[in-house]
C-alpha cells in the first residue's frame, strides 16, 4: 500500500506506510457490538486512518466467546465495504485458546485460522503476541519466514518479548536471510515507561524497528476521565483508576490538563502526541468503543508538541 499523504509514517524498514494512530480492535465483539464496530471502522478510515490492530485471541476472555471475535467483525466489515486494499491489517499469534504457543505447526495453523476469519488472503503485519521462550527462535522465525514466502504474511513483528530474545531473533534473520521483524509492540505510555525504555528500545533503535505501543492511553487513564473521587462505568475502570492513586499519575494529569488547554485539544490527544514523538514510535494503538471517542484519537495526526511541552511531560512521568 502506498500513499503520498504527509500524515503517513513509514513502518520501520518495511514498505508499509501507516497513519500515526493505529485503531485497536480489542473492543470489537466485546464492548462494541458489530454494528457499532462497523461505525467506528468507517469513521476511522474516512478520516484517513489505515492501520487496524487485532489479535486472534480477542476477545476470548468474555463469557461465551471463543477468541477470534474481533477478527471476524473486521472480516465482515472488509467484505461489506470492499476496503481491503485501503487498510493494513495487523494481527497476532500465540494466545488463542485453540492455538497456544509459538511452535511452527501452531503458527501456521493459527495464521490460516486468522486469514479465514478476516476473509483475506494476506495479513499485512503478523505479530508473535507473547514470546514463548521454550520454543527456539529458529523454529519461530523459520515458520514466520515460510508464511512470508507463501504470500500469507507481508511483514512480521514481535510483542511482549525480551531485549535478548528480540536481538537473537534479528541476528538469526540477518545471518540466515530469513524474514526479519520490522516492528515491535511494547506496553508503553506516559505512566508506563519502564517496560520499553532502556534495553528494549535500544535494540529497536539499532535494528531500525518501528514501535507500535499498546495501552497507549493506559486503559483510558490518559483520557482524563478517571480521577480521584470520580466513578466511571467502564470495563477498565478499576485498572485505569489505579493510576490516579499514584503521585506520578497525578503529576501527569496536571501537565496534560495545562498543555491540552494551550492546544485547545483533548487530554487523550496530548498523551498520544507525546508517545508519537518518542524515538522509534511510529503509531500508538488506541481503541474507540463508540464513534464519539474517535476524534480525540485521530487528532494526534494534527498536533505537534513543542520541545518544552514534551520535556514537561517526560519529567512529570518519571
Amino acid at each position: 500500500m502506498t500513499s503520498s499523504s504527509p500524515s503517513l509514517r513509514k513502518l520501520g524498514g518495511s514498505d508499509l506506510e501507516v497513519f500515526p494512530l493505529s485503531l485497536g480492535g480489542n473492543v470489537f465483539g466485546w464492548t462494541a457490538d458489530e454494528a457499532t464496530s462497523f461505525e467506528v471502522l468507517d469513521a476511522y478510515v474516512a478520516a484517513g486512518g489505515n492501520f487496524i490492530d487485532t489479535a486472534d485471541v480477542y476477545s476470548a476472555w468474555v463469557d461465551g466467546n471463543k477468541g477470534g471475535e474481533s477478527e471476524t467483525v473486521i472480516g465482515k466489515w472488509l467484505a461489506g465495504r470492499g476496503r481491503r486494499d485501503d487498510v493494513l491489517i495487523a494481527t497476532k499469534v500465540s494466545q488463542h485458546p485453540e492455538y497456544q504457543g509459538l511452535s511452527a505447526a501452531n503458527i501456521k495453523a493459527a495464521a490460516d485460522a486468522s486469514l479465514k476469519r478476516l476473509g483475506t488472503d494476506h495479513i499485512d503485519l503478523y505479530y508473535t503476541h507473547y514470546d514463548h521462550t521454550e520454543t527456539p527462535v529458529e523454529e519461530i522465525i523459520g515458520a514466520l519466514d515460510e508464511l512470508v514466502k507463501a504470500g500469507k504474511v507481508r511483514h512480521i513483528a514481535a510483542s511482549n518479548i525480551s531485549a535478548a530474545r528480540l536481538q537473537e531473533s534479528l541476528d538469526l534473520s540477518d545471518r540466515e536471510g530469513l524474514a526479519r521483524y520490522v516492528a515491535l509492540q511494547p506496553h508503553y505510555n506516559l505512566v508506563s515507561r519502564d517496560t520499553y525504555e532502556g534495553e528494549l528500545q535500544d535494540v529497536a533503535a539499532r535494528a531500525g524497528l518501528a514501535a507500535v505501543p499498546y495501552y497507549a492511553l493506559a486503559s483510558g487513564f490518559l483520557t482524563g476521565k478517571y480521577r480521584a473521587g470520580r466513578r466511571v462505568d467502564s470495563a477498565r475502570a478499576e485498572k485505569a483508576g489505579a493510576y490516579g492513586e499514584t503521585e506520578r499519575g497525578r503529576r501527569v494529569l496536571t501537565a496534560l490538563d495545562e498543555i491540552a488547554q494551550a492546544h485547545d485539544a483533548e487530554i487523550a490527544t496530548i498523551a498520544l502526541a507525546w508517545l508519537a514523538a518518542q524515538p522509534t514510535v511510529a503509531a500508538p494503538i488506541a481503541s474507540a468503543r463508540v464513534v464519539e471517542q474517535l476524534p480525540a484519537l485521530l487528532a494526534v495526526a494534527d498536533v505537534e508538541l513543542t520541545e518544552a511541552e514534551l520535556d514537561r511531560l517526560t519529567a512529570a512521568s518519571r
